[in-house]
């Protein structure tokens, strides 16, 4: 049987997302967020329900012992607007904890972790980044209620290739281990750790998902998402490809017809929407291929509902 991979989200929250390893989650926390924001303790106020998986959503959210929250998700394919989609979420996440004839005072500081499997800010090569609110000019940090990380994986292992030993140079704190365990755990020996890695939550973690046991309907559940992603990653990597050539073709072609009102390098970047779009709509007609619901395939390929009706 393939060993589970925690990148799948799914596997993520039954290991992160229950009771019995809070331990591990407190763990991640810590390893992601500044000295102030540690915690001590969590509860879990969406832990795993084996029943209730496929309709959940498959994050992490948990509030520490001074009221601060913490919502922890892993993305493995790049959707349209996902910087949209996880504001979005951190603004529900704060504003879900005022309750009726409350005040402001109540609400706490609400910090989003994004563990994401694809690159989603190009000009940084750091993997993890951090983003608060500050002023343009002089940096001054303002509204410190508002903290979104980006944990980029494929930024700290995305060779296929690579041996412990590559593995191990990259190794420096907490949370370099905590991604180095999500990327290439297959290189991971809970009984033979090296001094770098040999942390008790590590050695639970390896524990926990040789050990991990689903139900038919989450094995069949993490099975069509595991397909999924390699789909999706095959999709992109093609599309990717065929969009750059053309791009180029189609942006010489407008170029040429438009050059004087748009000029060549728009006429490129046009064209490379274009096969964009044509990526989704392969995509697209997959998902429904498999019987995705109309909804997912809106949220994860960008098209509108009628072009998702109109390919049903």
């Amino acid at each position: 049987m393939e060993k589970i991979t925690p990148k799948i989200d799914l596997a993520f929250k039954k290991i992160f997302g229950v009771e019995e390893n809070k331990d591990l989650l407190i763990s991640l926390i810590n390893a992601t967020v500044s000295p102030e924001d540690q915690v001590r303790d969590v509860t879990l106020l969406n832990p795993y329900n084996a029943k209730s998986f496929r309709s959940d959503k498959l994050d992490v959210k948990a509030v520490g012992e001074t009221g601060k929250i913490f919502n922890i998700e892993i993305q493995v394919t790049d959707e349209a607007d996902y910087d949209k989609r996880a504001l979005y979420y951190w603004a529900k996440l704060y504003t879900d904890q005022l309750k009726a004839a409350q005040t402001y005072s109540k609400l706490h500081k609400a910090i989003g972790i994004h563990i994401l499997n694809f690159i989603s800010i190009p000009d940084s090569d750091k993997y993890h980044n951090a983003f608060h609110i500050t002023e343009k000019e002089s940096g001054l940090p303002y509204f410190p209620d508002l903290e979104l990380h980006t944990i980029e994986l494929v930024k700290f292992s995305n060779d296929p290739n690579e041996d412990l030993s590559s593995l191990l140079k990259k190794v420096k704190n907490g949370l370099d281990i905590w991604t180095a365990f999500l990327t290439r755990h297959d290189l991971l020996n809970k009984d033979n750790l090296s001094e770098a890695l040999a942390t008790d939550s590590l050695k639970k973690a390896l524990h926990v998902l040789d050990t991990v046991n689903f139900t038919d309907e989450e094995r069949m559940a993490y099975e069509d998402r595991l397909k999924w992603w390699r789909i999706e990653a095959g999709t992109i990597e093609k599309f990717q490809k065929k969009a750059k050539e053309e791009g180029r073709e189609e942006g010489r072609e407008e170029g040429r017809e438009e050059g004087m009102r748009i000029g060549e390098e728009q006429g490129k970047l046009e064209g490379i929407r274009i096969g964009e779009e044509k990526r989704n709509i392969e995509i697209a007609k997959t998902m429904l291929q498999k019987g995705y619901p109309l909804e997912d395939v809106v949220l994860l390929t960008g098209l509108s509902i009628k072009q998702v009706e109109e390919l049903q």
